[in-house]
């Protein structure tokens, strides 16, 4: 068994393939490298030959036609042999400094082995020539096996996405995740339906992932996102109603907080973007998508609208439609997202 299967879902990406899967040999035959070839029309599937024919003891191909990028993770973890798992966008890359931390910390788990490893990510404006480190060292304990009770505050710019998670494979097998296909922005599924299976976490304080920025038909930039709107706020509704909230506060009060926080911050990006396109749809769209929550689930339409951040990107009138686009304007200056 490998120790780290790494899958990275490749559409038409010839240009930057290279960078990522040399970043990920560096990890040697200790990692699984499972390149899922998702219909490109460029010369991604020929590379990925080539990298499965060069190392055959550690690069695996799978060719099918285009589902998207879910489509391409269901595959990888369907396929995954490693002890744990970890997805990597093909414009990205891993630090082989900190992969090999990280396998090595892999390797010595034993009887405590976590059921989620999480790491920093580095967001690199590559064409600016620019990063910006997103740690974890005010919520976690260092190097060290701990609970949700564990847990401390987020900072406003702090929420675990994939970039920063690293699962054990039977964990996610376990708790039954599978992405739409056809579909963006099914990271946030990834990174928050598998959360309450969660019992046991480890902090390593890397940079172990670098997330590029600035490619104009990145999902992230923001006219991209506004042409995906119904893609944001059907995955923002989906990640609402996955988890039965209750039933985590149960157990894990401080993880159903998160959870919650982290719908509010899905809610507050589809309120934002929605504003941005603002048509008499998109003013429905977002009427909408409030009242499906309240219709739903009434507990969480309160804690949304009144207790958290979208209630701030939700505010009544011209004046607070004015407040929500420039907190907005003066956040992205600030902390460099897109």
């Amino acid at each position: 068994m490998k120790y780290l299967t790494i899958t990275v879902p490749c559409y038409n990406s010839q240009d930057y393939l290279d960078r990522c899967v040399k970043s990920l040999l560096t990890g040697g035959r200790d990692v699984e490298i499972l390149l899922i070839d998702d219909g490109s029309r460029d010369r991604t599937g020929a590379m990925a030959d080539a990298y499965a024919e060069a190392y055959p003891d550690i690069v695996r191909v799978v060719h099918k036609e285009n589902g998207g990028h879910g489509s391409g993770v269901n595959k990888g973890l369907e396929l995954a042999t490693g002890r744990y798992f970890k997805v990597v966008d093909s414009d990205d890359w891993l630090d082989p400094t900190s992969l090999g931390f990280l396998l090595e910390a892999i390797r010595r788990g034993g009887r405590e082995e976590p059921d989620l490893y999480i790491c920093n990510y580095v967001y690199d404006h590559l064409d600016q020539g620019r990063s910006t480190v997103m740690d974890y060292r005010n919520l976690f304990p260092a190097d060290r096996v701990c609970g949700w009770q564990d847990l401390g505050h987020f900072r406003p710019s702090q929420y675990l996405i994939m970039h920063a998670q690293v699962f054990r494979t039977e964990v996610l097998r376990r708790s039954g995740v599978q992405l739409p296909e056809h579909t963006f922005y099914v990271d946030n599924i990834f990174a928050n339906e598998p959360l309450p299976w969660v019992r046991t976490l480890r902090y390593l304080d890397l940079d172990l992932y670098h997330y590029y920025l600035g490619r104009s038909d990145q999902s992230v930039n923001e006219q991209v996102l506004m042409r995906r709107i119904d893609q944001q706020i059907y995955v923002t509704e989906y990640v609402s109603f996955c988890t039965d909230l209750e039933a985590v506060r149960r157990t894990s009060p401080k993880l159903e907080r998160y959870l919650v926080r982290n719908i509010s911050i899905m809610m507050a990006i589809s309120d934002i973007h929605l504003l941005l396109i603002h048509t008499a749809e998109a003013d429905e769209k977002r009427r909408q998508l409030w009242n499906g929550i309240r219709r739903r689930n009434p507990a969480l339409y309160r804690r949304l609208r009144y207790a958290s951040l979208c209630g701030w990107t939700n505010l009544p009138g011209p004046l607070g439609d004015w407040l929500t686009l420039n907190g907005y304007r003066l956040a992205k200056r600030v902390y460099q997202f897109q």
